[in-house]
């Protein structure tokens, strides 16, 4: 009988490793005999996180934060560079005005007769002004564009001029200038011109008439001046002739003495 009990136990024994190689051995079990599965668990963890990249920014972020104020740069004290450049003076933009004086200033819009095409067509909008010269007296009238300041009439005020009203309108003059000078050469043009309102409008055709009158004046003194001198250069020559004439009669009568 002890024979048997004998022969029983070792089948047992025998079972139960048996019933062990039956469990599966997973992957992490044998990266972790080598201590390597806790490590990739960890990395994998960090790579199912955000794709975007703000969770290594805040690491980069929190670690320039437990940087210490030793391993920063110090700051430079007392730094002062001289510009290459100063630019404090002032640069004078002559616009040919400084030897004239303003005497009439008002905002309108002027328009240019083509006569190829038989149309009006806009010179630009500004203040049409008239300038007095302070040396000889003379009134021109000069306009520029706005922001640009681009001359878009410029000629001196004759007698000739006559400002006559647009058709249907009581703010608009017209008038033919033989030499304006806004585009570079002397051009005779056919300008029209106008204001906000009818008294504007008044405004300017009496300041025009004025202008007209004073330069009228100063031609005609000019002439006047001019016969002046021309007088005085006869009445040379006629004297140096009545002498020339006497010296000879002199000399005649010398001779026939």
């Amino acid at each position: 009988m002890s024979a048997p009990e004998n022969e029983t136990k070792p089948v047992e024994e025998v079972a139960a490793p048996a019933a062990e190689e039956q469990k599966p051995v997973t992957s992490a079990s044998v990266f972790s005999m080598f201590g390597g599965g806790a490590k990739k668990e960890k990395k994998e963890d960090e790579d199912r996180g955000d794709n975007s990249g703000s969770a290594k920014a805040q690491r980069e972020a929190a670690a320039a934060a437990a940087t210490t104020e030793e391993d920063q740069a110090p700051e430079s004290e007392d730094v002062h560079f001289e510009p290459v450049i100063r630019l404090t003076e002032k640069v004078e933009v002559k616009t040919n005005e400084e030897s004239e004086e303003q005497v009439f200033k008002m905002r309108a819009k002027l328009f240019k007769y083509v006569a190829e095409s038989r149309e009006w067509k806009e010179r630009g909008t500004g203040d049409v002004r008239l300038l007095k010269h302070k040396e000889n007296g003379k009134t021109r009238l000069i306009m520029r564009r706005d922001q640009t300041l681009k001359v878009c009439a410029n000629h001196y005020i004759v007698p000739e001029m006559k400002l006559s009203p647009n058709v249907g309108s009581d703010r608009s003059w017209v008038w033919n200038a033989s030499a304006d000078v806004s585009e570079g050469e002397p051009e005779a043009v056919t300008l029209a011109i106008r204001f906000a309102n009818s008294d504007n409008a008044n405004q300017f055709k009496d300041a025009f008439i004025k202008a007209q009158k004073e330069n009228e004046a100063l031609r005609q003194a000019a002439e006047a001046e001019g016969k002046t001198e021309e007088t005085k250069e006869e009445t040379k020559e006629e004297t140096k002739e009545e002498a020339k004439d006497e010296v000879k009669e002199e000399e005649k009568k010398e001779e026939t003495a």
